[in-house]
């Protein structure tokens, strides 16, 4: 077919038009969704991103445009011009906003044919993520695919919007930077002019954003694009993007008190749902304590209770012996499920003490309490007569109770009972589709974590945070490191981490004192951070910041997981563009000139 060029612009779009515009003369463009064909009638389904208009084609009236209807294949772009009627009593659709008026069409010009689809694109057409990603353009035709999207464009103008009244100006910082420790590894870049030395993609802008605020820029942010080498999950891919926030000469309070108000407006404004404030917090230990896990969903019940009391002698306590034989501490801790035990089969059970199995929990026990008041249990003749008392007395149980124990060492004991909990959630239903989101900041996060494996401390967070005004001169000194807290702060949300951020390190000799815990030397801290911390030497004011999430955001408002359905063009599991064939194999000559050699090659 010979080229169609656009010569008039549309006069509506797809999904635009209502009972007001009968009797107009419109021009429509788009894509063939639906067609059927009753011979001297053909109607067809219009569709474009906002919307779907039927088009019907009478050969009576307008047998040209109703003959080369007739040729049309689904996925067509096609030009359309006709008039808006309503639609007979009886035929309309309810589902959509078009779906009670049709134009009748008039003239029809093919723009652009489309070869058979490899798979339909309704919306309950299921798809294997490899055909799905490496046709990627033609899922994104889907209205579920526009929609998200359209709330993300629509969540970070709110951002914006919300930022821009209080004074902080958006700035962009590098891609192409300097490779850095921060946890996951970089994405290196090689540097053609510069041989055998490499840039790395930003993990996050951290140093760049301080350094801003070293630079007097006071209130800053970036919607960042960020790079991590790292395994992949479903709330993970090698590249994403976070909202960058940093703010010099503010309190905590204030700080987070904004980015609460940004919440609330974000979400009155996308979802219409009015959050309380302020924001609940948590310490880090009551969440770790309570609910097994420093990002908890909130919106269910079901909280660990520590038995570790009661347990004095007998076969609970010689657990206890043997698991802090490595040093470490040991508790027992419980969950009770309240009249929900005969929803828990046998086999139901032993998959639960295999997850906790698998997960190192080798001391997991269930317990049954029957309608007669006897207990059912996988390993009762461990408990006393007596233990079996303030078991009783400590957790109060009633008859159709589900007891779940696990004694283990700290923080393991915690953390397996955490996603145990969490799963319990999801098998119970206890969360409601309806129930709205629920914010929590987790504060007092411990400043370093020890390493068992490299035997050394390293930060929890990054190794710019703060620690609490209190422990300053501790840090400086080198002691009690276990007993620090961080000026730190994480945002939680439905038991998803949407965000992190804290107060930064503005002094030089504290900054130098946590790079001598981390066992990094002067001269190595020179070397990576050099011009950084030669900035803390020029004045650096007092700051504070965030990093939220953006897919993690858009995920929750959109009602989605995974991460990838809020993203144009994801990778895949392998970190692969199925798409483009990315990443892909460099020509001889192009690694030449970079002086690179493979050590694997195809």
């Amino acid at each position: 077919m010979s080229f169609v060029q656009i010569s008039e612009m549309r006069s509506h779009t797809c999904g635009q038009l209502r009972e007001s515009n009968i009797g107009q003369k419109v021009l429509l463009y788009g894509w063939v969704a639906h067609k059927r064909d009753f011979g001297n009638l053909i109607f067809i389904d219009l569709r474009d991103r906002y919307g779907v208009t039927q088009i019907v084609l009478n050969a009576k009236k307008n047998g040209t445009a109703h003959d080369l209807a007739a040729q049309l294949k689904l996925e067509f772009v096609i030009a359309v011009k006709g008039e808006v009627y309503i639609r007979p009593k009886g035929t309309e659709n309810l589902e959509i906003e078009t779906g009670n008026i049709e134009v009748h069409g008039s003239e029809l010009k093919i723009l652009s044919e489309a070869k058979t689809l490899p798979f339909q694109l309704n919306e309950e057409a299921e798809i294997s993520e490899a055909l799905s990603l490496k046709y990627r353009y033609l899922e994104l035709r889907r209205s579920r695919l526009q929609r998200n999207l359209l709330i993300r464009h629509r969540f970070l103008s709110k951002v914006r919007e919300f930022l821009n009244q209080r004074a902080f100006i958006e700035v962009e910082t590098p891609i192409l930077y300097k490779s850095t420790p921060e946890g996951a590894r970089d994405f290196v870049v090689p540097s053609r002019l510069n041989p055998s030395r490499f840039y790395a993609l930003p993990q996050s802008p951290q140093m760049l954003k301080q350094l801003l605020m070293v630079a007097g820029m006071d209130r800053y942010f970036q919607i960042a694009r960020c790079f991590r080498d790292e395994d992949f999950r479903a709330d993970r891919q090698p590249e994403f993007s976070q909202i960058d926030i940093e703010a010099s000469f503010l309190t905590v309070n204030t700080f987070l008190q904004w980015m609460e108000e940004m919440m609330v407006q974000i979400w009155k404004e996308l979802k219409s749902i009015h959050l309380s404030l302020p924001f609940p917090q948590l310490t880090y230990l009551q969440a770790i304590q309570r609910f097994g896990s420093d990002h908890p969903d909130l919106r269910f019940g079901l909280e660990l209770i520590d038995l570790t009391p009661i347990f004095k002698e007998g076969e609970i306590v010689q657990i206890i012996h043997q698991l802090q034989s490595s040093g470490k501490k040991a508790f027992v801790q419980a969950i009770v499920v309240p009249q929900r035990a005969e929803e828990f089969s046998e086999k139901e059970l032993n998959i639960l003490q295999g997850k906790a199995a698998s997960l190192g929990g080798k001391h997991f026990f269930w317990m049954k309490v029957q309608s007669n008041g006897e207990w059912y249990s996988s390993k009762l003749a461990v408990f006393s007569e007596t233990e079996k008392k303030l078991l009783q007395q400590r957790l109060d149980l009633k008859s159709g109770d589900l007891v779940l124990i696990l004694v283990d060492v700290y923080p393991q004991v915690y953390s397996i009972l955490g996603i145990i909990r969490s799963y319990l959630g999801d098998f119970l239903n206890l969360i409601s589709p309806q129930s709205e989101p629920y914010f929590v900041w987790i504060v007092d996060f411990p400043l370093f974590q020890y390493n068992e494996l490299e035997q050394r401390y390293e930060p929890c967070h990054h190794l710019f945070t703060a620690p609490q005004p209190q422990f300053f001169s501790d840090l400086k000194e080198g002691k009690n490191l276990d007993q620090m807290l961080a000026c730190a702060y994480d945002l939680v949300v439905n038991g998803v981490e949407v965000g992190g951020g804290s107060v930064r390190l503005n002094q030089l000799e504290l900054q130098n004192a946590v790079f001598q815990v981390m066992g990094i030397s002067l001269e190595e801290a020179k070397e990576k951070f050099g011009f950084f911390l030669e900035a803390l030497e020029y004045g650096a004011p007092p700051h504070m910041g965030i990093a939220l999430g953006v897919e993690r955001l858009t995920a929750l408002l959109a009602d989605t997981m995974p991460i990838r359905d809020v993203i144009a063009f994801p990778k895949s599991r392998k970190g692969q563009c199925l798409m483009s064939q990315c990443p892909s194999h460099l020509e001889a000559e192009q690694l030449k000139e970079l002086g690179i050699s493979c050590i694997h090659q195809e």
